[in-house]
């Protein structure tokens, strides 16, 4: 893929573009195929998943068998590359003591950040997603409906490619026929969950991914995705024929060298960098956005990683694409006389009501999966089925004790061992050595079933960001400070959670080392942990209570926008990356019409 280097920066672009994962991959895209002028800034250096990706390394040939360290938290072959909860030289801080009111920020320093690791989860929000607070009075309503975003939904389903299946269940929308990919085989694991779940009143359906179960019709799709414009047609289909379908290989978070599966650098910027349109830096670490005397952005001032040397670069747009926390602190460290409490700050609100996903989690044993026949389970890299949440009507009556819902992830199968397949079994054997203990590694292998909830944070004033008075990075700009709390609201969720994978787990005939944790309190994960964080520059109908109006274009300089999840006023139990992009994709249509009526 084509760099640049900061000497062969143009003197003007249409737009500057601050990160290339899923928003900023999916507003270069759009802007570039319709002909904008745009310059891509990543903190992080060039990754080439074609060549770098360990498709075929098995966990015997990695330092300690691919087990997770500091620096590589999922494990050895995981895709995430000078990135983490930690980031040497890049550190933040929190404002509390208090494990409980800690938050753990992962950054991915690398060309497509979180799309090469995270899970492909790729769930639409639903109608009651954007409305919350008009259907429970808590959180706040988007200033958009799912009609707004449904028909973006479609088109960065059928860019990416994503598996599934409808279902017609409340709340959880489903595709326009032709739009999903057919979803992989349930594995056996699958099955004895949907088998025991369905008469607990859990749906267990197909999960939606974005990965290729089949190859995308390039013949057809790209005239949906770009009518009337050919040359967008054109580098689409050109680019979605070098894409192959998934061979069950390995994890989707290594990255996939068959472009398979879904990631900004495979997917959004091959068809952008073709069109002629794009440059490209690395290593380029954004500090602030520049603003003239009419309070209008002018463009990025950088530091070159690799020199220590800092660079400017002018735009008639500037859209910031960083991640939640990342976009929050470029907007309060771009102070300047007009804009003394940061850049687009006129609310108070930049840094506030950040939000991360609910999470708890319970393993479980099943003798009923105990010595099965050698068979490849290893599937499409990722969960094949789920269950969306399913006790809507429970919870608008208020029988639930808290106000908002989860969906339940789980896994299973009998994957590549690793170091683990047989450690930690002395809770099931009592302890075995020798030839016994080969024969209980081999009876338990594929027995255990890992359940996730994933769930819904309701923003709140205490769980906010700002910037640490004292505390800089190495290139000497100021970091993030986290204030965090869960709520009630969360706390029993997650405890709801943790009883109801209790519940199956018995249903199933299983058993688990320890019991479930019923004080939500502790059955909680940190927050951040899901690396699901959104908010912090919230979107709504109002600019005294919001920062950007339905767009992600902020309300104080309307040539500047964000189209991460910053501006998202709420985070629903899907996960939020089909959101980020299909927002992305409909801020950046936007983008281009005001561009050409010269309104920016």
């Amino acid at each position: 893929m084509p760099l640049i280097t900061p000497a062969q920066l143009q003197k003007n672009y249409d737009v500057i573009i601050v990160g290339s994962g899923a928003g900023g991959g999916q507003t270069a895209y759009t802007l570039t195929l319709e002909g904008v002028k745009v310059l891509l800034l990543e903190a992080g250096r060039n990754y080439v998943p074609e060549k770098e990706t360990p498709m075929f390394q098995t966990p015997h040939q990695a330092p300690l068998r691919g087990a997770g360290t500091p620096d590589k938290p999922f494990g050895f072959y995981d895709s995430t590359v000078d990135g983490g909860w930690t980031v040497p030289g890049e550190p933040y801080t929190s404002a509390s003591t208090q494990k409980e009111r800690e938050f753990w920020w992962w950054r991915a320093r690398m060309l497509g950040g979180r799309t090469n690791h995270w899970g492909r989860y790729s769930f639409r929000n639903g109608p009651y997603d954007f409305k919350p607070r008009s259907r429970d009075g808590l959180g706040f309503d988007w200033p958009i409906g799912y009609a707004d975003l449904a028909p973006y939904y479609d088109k960065v389903e059928m860019l990416i490619g994503v598996y599934g299946d409808n279902h017609g269940l409340e709340n959880t929308p489903d595709s326009p026929a032709g739009v999903l990919l057919p979803p992989p085989k349930p594995r056996v694991s699958d099955l004895l969950v949907r088998k025991h779940a369905r008469p607990l009143g859990l749906p267990v359906v197909a999960a939606h991914r974005a990965v290729l179960t089949r190859r995308l019709d390039a013949e057809n799709l790209p005239a949906k995705l770009h009518p009337g414009n050919s040359r967008a047609q054109r580098l689409v289909r050109e680019a979605m024929e070098g894409r192959a379908a998934c061979f069950w290989a390995t994890e989707c978070g290594r990255g996939c060298s068959i472009r398979a599966a879904y990631q900004s650098p495979t997917v959004h910027l091959p068809p952008a960098m073709a069109s002629g349109n794009l440059d490209l830096l690395t290593n380029a670490m954004a500090r602030e956005v520049t603003t003239n005397a009419a309070g209008k952005a002018t463009g990025i001032v950088f530091i070159d990683k690799t020199t220590g040397l800092e660079h400017r670069a002018a735009a008639r747009v500037v859209v910031l694409a960083a991640s939640s926390g990342e976009t929050v602190r470029l907007l309060l460290n771009s102070k300047s006389a007009r804009f003394p409490q940061g850049l687009a700050n006129s609310s108070g609100l930049v840094g506030k009501y950040l939000m991360d996903t609910v999470g708890s989690s319970l393993v479980g044993q099943f003798p009923a999966l105990e010595n099965l026949p050698p068979h490849n389970e290893d599937g499409a890299g990722g969960e094949h089925m789920y269950a969306p949440w399913w006790l809507y009507r429970e919870q608008l009556a208020g029988k639930l004790g808290f106000a908002r819902g989860y969906h339940i992830e789980f896994w299973g199968g009998r994957r590549m061992p690793n170091f683990g397949t047989a450690a930690g079994l002395e809770w099931i054997t009592g302890g075995s050595y020798g030839r016994k203990f080969k024969e209980d590694a081999r009876r338990y292998y594929g027995s255990f079933i890992g359940f996730a909830g994933r769930g819904e944070m309701i923003p709140n004033a205490d769980s906010y960001c700002d910037l640490d008075p004292a505390k800089r990075d190495k290139w000497g700009i100021p970091v993030l400070r986290f204030h965090w709390k869960w709520s009630d609201h969360e706390t029993r969720q997650a405890a709801h959670m943790q009883r109801t994978f209790a519940e199956l787990i018995q249903a199933m005939g299983g058993r688990t080392r320890t019991p479930p944790q019923l004080d939500g309190a502790k059955a909680i994960a940190p927050g951040g942990l899901i690396i699901h964080e959104v908010g912090g520059a919230i979107m709504g109908a109002d600019p005294a209570t919001s920062v950007t109006n339905q767009w992600s274009q902020t309300w104080d300089v309307p040539n500047l926008f964000l189209t991460d999840g910053a501006p998202f006023p709420s985070n629903a139990d899907k996960n939020p990356t089909l959101t980020i992009m299909a927002q992305a994709w409909r801020a950046a249509d936007h983008l281009v019409s005001e561009l050409k009526k010269q309104n920016l």
